[in-house]
């Protein structure tokens, strides 16, 4: 017995999950200024969600523009306890464009989901939905894909760019003309932003068609993007894009934090060098000789005498400076004696 009631207990918050997320409102009419009750069932445990009150939508059809039909200002947050559940107030705003209007609830994290709950602004404009696009009903038969690749412009900080590529099938019994199609790009846990983008074509019944819709982010732009793809309020698919960072902006810093103080600096030293006076001997300071270093206790060598030169005009015989070559003076080794006179002998 305690076992089919411990599997009762089980089955029931797996059977709200099984059948969608659900969203109900205290007050199906409210003026600007006053609050609504909101609660819901079926979402994911300990899951943050987001309330909005968006116009132009309808709880068969979503909101048609996303959330720039929304009143994104006076929106709040609620996170889901541990049975999926949650309640909160929501002040009633006026939305930026005509009713029919809703209260949105969608999923922050972790995988999307939503849910809406019809609700009149009292005293807003109200005005009727624009026909559907399709007379079909379209459906996914390939798995979507992200073509292309970052050029060497991404590198630099420019925007990167993406074609989103899947295969639509008309399985209705009437043509499927022009379908519009909405392309969200969220970054990490953040809500997509959803932009709308039309295929221009006719799907005859029980034919299939391949789609291709270009995918932009801002420029600069790195981290984990998810891009989602909706068609008529019903997420079609979901690809994660993992974006690098652009390193050429950083180099790009880098470079100038070395060169614009390198560059200010040389002309600081030549505006420095003109503006100084010159110094002692009219030698500046980039003239003035480098001082010699003399170490203690070590001699510095004497320089040999050069040897002597010997002028050209003279041969080593007649060399001045040789003993060969003076002048020689004959003289007579006999001694001399005083001058006597000369007496002659008798005859």
């Amino acid at each position: 017995m305690l076992t089919a009631v411990c599997a009762l207990l089980l089955a029931a918050p797996m059977a709200a999950a099984a059948g969608g997320p659900t969203v109900k409102v205290s007050e199906s009419q409210a003026g600007t200024g006053g609050s609504v009750a909101v609660s819901g069932t079926g979402w994911r445990p300990h899951t943050l969600l987001m309330m909005l009150v968006c116009g132009q939508s309808s709880p068969s059809r979503g909101v048609i523009g996303g959330t720039n039909s929304c009143a994104n200002a006076d929106g709040r947050a609620v996170t889901t306890d541990a049975n999926g559940s949650f309640s909160k107030q929501l002040p009633v705003a006026e939305p930026p464009v005509p009713c029919p209007c809703v209260v949105h609830v969608a999923t922050v994290t972790g995988a999307s989901a939503d849910a809406d709950a019809a609700f009149q602004v009292a005293g807003h404009p109200v005005k009727a939905l624009p026909p559907a696009s399709t007379g079909g009903r379209l459906s996914m038969l390939t798995d979507s894909r992200l073509d292309g690749s970052s050029g060497l412009l991404t590198w630099f900080g420019a925007p990167p760019s993406r074609t989103l590529v899947f295969t639509i099938g008309n399985a209705g019994t009437s043509p499927l003309k022009d379908p519009v199609f909405q392309v969200g790009t969220a970054h990490g846990v953040f809500a997509p932003e959803w932009d709308e983008q039309q295929w221009h074509g006719t799907l005859a019944p029980g034919k299939k068609a391949q789609v291709k819709l270009p995918v932009e982010l801002s420029a600069g732009a790195h981290g984990d993007y998810a891009v989602s793809l909706r068609y008529d309020g019903k997420v079609l698919a979901e690809q994660p894009w993992g974006v690098g960072r652009p390193w050429g902006v950083t180099l790009f810093w880098l470079l100038l934090c070395v060169v614009v103080p390198a560059a200010v600096f040389r002309i600081g030293m030549a505006v420095v060098d003109r503006v100084r006076p010159p110094r002692a001997g009219g030698i500046r300071h980039r003239g003035v000789p480098l001082p010699t270093v003399r170490l203690p206790g070590l001699r510095t060598p004497e320089p040999a005498p050069a040897p002597a030169t010997t002028l050209p005009w003279f041969t080593p015989d007649t060399d001045p400076g040789t003993t060969a070559g003076r002048l020689s003076v004959p003289h007579d080794d006999s001694p001399t004696s005083p001058a006597t006179p000369t007496t002659k002998g008798p005859t």
